[in-house]
C-alpha cells in the first residue's frame, strides 16, 4: 500500500488531488506558502492545485457582509442578498421555531439562494428540511467525505462498530483515488486482527 504523500510544494496537482487531506492540513499549507486561507475545502483544494501547477497565488474577493439588518425581523421581512446568520436572525428563528433551532448547511444554502423570499418562507423550509431529515437519508455535501463514508459503511455493515468504520476510513484515506466506501475497505479490519 502506498502511503499518502506529505502536502508540500514538490507535489503536482494530480497527485495532490488523488489523496485525502483534512481542511486543517490544507489551511496550514496555504499559510506556509502565503496563500489565502479563506473558503471551504473545495476552494482551498482548487487554490492549492493551481499553485502547485503554476506557482501563482490566486486571491479571491470575499463577499461583503450585508448591512441590510436594520429593523425588526418578522415573517414578512424579505431575505436579503448575501444573507448573514447574525444574532438578530438567529433570535428570530429561535423565537419562531424554538430553542432547538440551529443553522445547518442545507438551510444556510437555501437562505443564501432565496433572497427576496420571506422569513416566513424560510421557517416553512426549515420545517420541511427537518421532516426530510427524520425520514432518513439526507444529502451530505461533497466536502463532508468522512460523514458520507461513515454513513455508507453502516448502511452496508449492520452491527459493526464506529471503531470499525473509523479504522476502514483511516485505511481508505491513505489510498489514492476516491474516498467513497467500498466493501473491499473491510480488508483494513482483517489487517488489524492480524496485528493483534
Amino acid at each position: 500500500m502506498t502511503d499518502r504523500p506529505d502536502l508540500n510544494r514538490q507535489l503536482d496537482s494530480k497527485t495532490f488531488q488523488n489523496y485525502y487531506y483534512l481542511k486543517e492540513e490544507l489551511t496550514d499549507f496555504c499559510r506556509q506558502e502565503g496563500l489565502q486561507t479563506a473558503g471551504g475545502k473545495a476552494a482551498l483544494t482548487e487554490r492549492i492545485s493551481h499553485y502547485l501547477d503554476t506557482g501563482e497565488k490566486i486571491t479571491t474577493r470575499t463577499k461583503g457582509r450585508s448591512s441590510a439588518h436594520a429593523g425588526e425581523v418578522t415573517e414578512d421581512t424579505l431575505i436579503e442578498n448575501n444573507f448573514v446568520c447574525s444574532e438578530d436572525r438567529r433570535a428570530f428563528f429561535e423565537l419562531t421555531i424554538g430553542k432547538g433551532f440551529h443553522f445547518n448547511v442545507v438551510f444556510m444554502k437555501w437562505l443564501r439562494s432565496n433572497a427576496g423570499k420571506s422569513y416566513g418562507d424560510a421557517v416553512r423550509e426549515y420545517h420541511r428540511i427537518a421532516a426530510e431529515k427524520k425520514k432518513g437519508k439526507t444529502a451530505i455535501d461533497k466536502q463532508f467525505e468522512y460523514n458520507t463514508y461513515i454513513r455508507d459503511f453502516f448502511a452496508d455493515n449492520k452491527g459493526r462498530s464506529l471503531k470499525d468504520a473509523i479504522e476502514c476510513w483511516k485505511y481508505k484515506k491513505r489510498l489514492p483515488g476516491h474516498n467513497r466506501y467500498e466493501k473491499e475497505d473491510l480488508i483494513a479490519l482483517s489487517r488489524q486482527e492480524d496485528d493483534v
